[in-house]
């Protein structure tokens, strides 16, 4: 089964250029894991600095491998010192 994960996020201001460029690198890495489909990033218009990153993958166990990865946890390392909050993950099955 397809899975979207959803990845709510809020950026620290001045931060939202450095957390853009983190997300593509991101994104581009992603690219070569197995189950990856693609993703977007969503600026939430009525709320300075949330962010919404839609993530597709095959099935849930390629999200799952993803997520432990060394390479996405390295990657939220750098992300948390750019943001205010926790990161949120909300993983649904098509």
């Amino acid at each position: 089964m397809a899975v979207t994960v959803l990845i709510k996020r809020k950026v620290a201001p001045g931060n939202e250029s450095l957390l853009e460029e983190l997300y593509r690198e991101m994104r581009s890495t992603a690219l070569s894991q197995k189950g990856y489909i693609g993703g977007e990033t969503l600026n939430r218009v009525d709320v300075t600095g949330e962010v919404l990153i839609i993530s597709k993958w095959q099935h849930i166990d390629d999200w799952s491998k993803w997520l432990v990865s060394k390479e996405r946890r390295a990657y939220q390392e750098r992300i948390d010192t750019l943001t205010n909050a926790e990161t949120k993950f909300e993983i649904y099955i098509h």
